[in-house]
């Protein structure tokens, strides 16, 4: 689990004062303790990471990156991989991202998941961000979904059989099981 500092409200100002090592997202006031992932989290990460930035030096329509700060507003968090389009480019500061993203993908962890599936998943929403991945590496699976008119709209569950695509990267094709492959299978 988590740890949550929600002592008080703490706002971006706060944020950008710690100095103490350790990395927080900021959510609703509330500081969140995010422990360094693990090995089996960061090889899915960087091969998505890596599958992504193949994909745009071929198609160059925007930019990748992975475990940067995103501020929306007095939020801020820290996806594993996020894309964002030549649309949006501006939003690309020099130390963070201030925006949207076109997309975000996030590797769950234990200790995270929850915060990934529920209060990271109504932030990327209510911001803007077209389209979510929440990948389960456990299960050895990823969960596509785009934001419909109100909610999320669950696109499917996509496991190392599958070749994962989207409409946001036409032509991006995904062997997920090159994204999996060499981490074992956990089940819970």
């Amino acid at each position: 689990m988590s740890i949550v500092l929600s002592d008080r409200i703490y706002t971006v100002e706060d944020y950008m004062k710690l100095d103490d090592g350790r990395r927080y997202e900021l959510i609703g006031g509330e500081l969140i303790l995010v422990p360094s992932p693990k090995p089996r989290h960061q090889r899915v990460a960087n091969e998505l990471n890596v599958e992504l930035t193949i994909y745009l030096r071929h198609n160059p329509i925007g930019e990748v990156f992975y475990d940067v700060d995103v501020h929306f507003g007095g939020e801020v968090v820290a996806p594993d991989v996020l894309f964002i389009s030549k649309e949006k480019i501006s939003i690309i500061g020099e130390s963070n991202i201030q925006g949207a993203p076109d997309l975000v993908v996030e590797v769950l962890s234990p200790s995270t998941a929850s915060i990934d599936r529920k209060k990271k998943s109504k932030l990327y929403f209510a911001n803007g961000v077209k389209e979510y991945w929440v990948v389960a590496p456990d299960q050895q699976l990823v969960e596509v979904f785009i934001a419909g008119e109100k909610e999320w709209r669950w696109i499917g569950a996509f496991d190392q059989e599958d070749v994962l695509t989207t409409a946001l990267l036409p032509g991006l094709e995904i062997r997920l099981c090159e994204v999996f492959k060499g981490i074992g299978r956990q089940e819970g």
